[in-house]
């Protein structure tokens, strides 16, 4: 699930970065004064080269997301963070490999004209051939209104990924419960819980779809594991998915991205 603006906004020109020479996103709409766009990609690196460990399943190079199609601006299955945000991930994998578990990316940086693409697939309410998939419980029509579609996402501005555990002892990914990417009130971290506590309640009373749907206690719990080792390493939480995390301290806050994902030249 991800959240965007309902206002499509534009993403831009020809890029030269600092850490090489990339193509960018573009058309030729104007963008809103109040964005601060910029293709300068010389504050990234690319995550595996600062997280080893990492594995990546990009799902927005592929067509197994709630699209159904690969997604502008990504133009390798790589993924790219901030230097900040590459650095506390990489502590937030020590601590985690320590546990016996790796962490498994599906997103982290994503161009702005990304974050078009699922704006215009959102008003395109013919489009529903991923709905089984990612968003059985809900009419497209209510994807803006429920404000799961915004034209604007944290992702663009380099410091927020989206993630699980990767189990090494069996090999698979820790069974969260749930689907990344699921549109409905079972991603949420409180589904089933307290995510302040880390009390597992079994509360489903928000899955209105459904009312026998919930997750376990030790679904939970994985969930939990993720999260604490998230947030002990300087991310923060958002409470409508629970594989989603930004730097706490951010060094862009206010600056959306327009480079392609692909590989960094150094």
């Amino acid at each position: 699930m991800k959240r965007f603006l309902t206002r499509a906004l534009p993403a831009i020109l020809v890029v030269i970065g600092g850490a090489g020479i990339i193509h960018c996103c573009s058309d030729n709409s104007e963008v809103p004064a109040a964005v601060s766009p910029t293709e300068d990609c010389s504050q990234f690196v690319t995550l595996t080269d600062a997280v080893p460990d990492a594995i990546l399943e990009i799902r927005y190079f592929g067509t197994y997301n709630f699209v159904g199609t690969r997604i502008d601006g990504y133009e390798q299955p790589t993924a790219l963070m901030t230097r900040q945000a590459a650095d506390s991930l990489r502590a937030v994998s020590d601590d985690v490999k320590a546990m016996g578990y790796r962490l498994k990316i599906y997103d982290a940086y994503r161009p702005q004209c990304g974050v078009d693409h699922f704006v215009r697939w959102a008003a395109d309410l013919t489009a529903t051939q991923m709905k089984p998939y990612f968003y059985p419980d809900l009419d497209k029509s209510v994807l803006f209104e429920q404000e799961y579609i915004y034209e604007r996402s944290g992702h663009t501005r380099g410091s927020t990924v989206d993630l699980t555990l990767f189990d090494m002892r069996t090999e698979k990914e820790l069974d969260m419960g749930g689907t990344f990417d699921w549109f409905g009130p079972e991603s949420h971290p409180d589904f089933c819980g307290n995510p302040e506590t880390g009390e597992y309640t079994g509360d489903n009373s928000k899955s209105p779809a459904d009312p026998k749907r919930s997750i376990t206690a030790e679904q939970f719990e994985n969930r939990m594991i993720l999260r604490r080792a998230m947030l002990r390493h300087g991310f923060k939480a958002i409470d409508t998915e629970w594989w989603h995390f930004t730097l706490k301290d951010e060094p862009f806050p206010d600056t959306y991205f327009t480079f392609p994902v692909k590989q960094l030249k150094n």
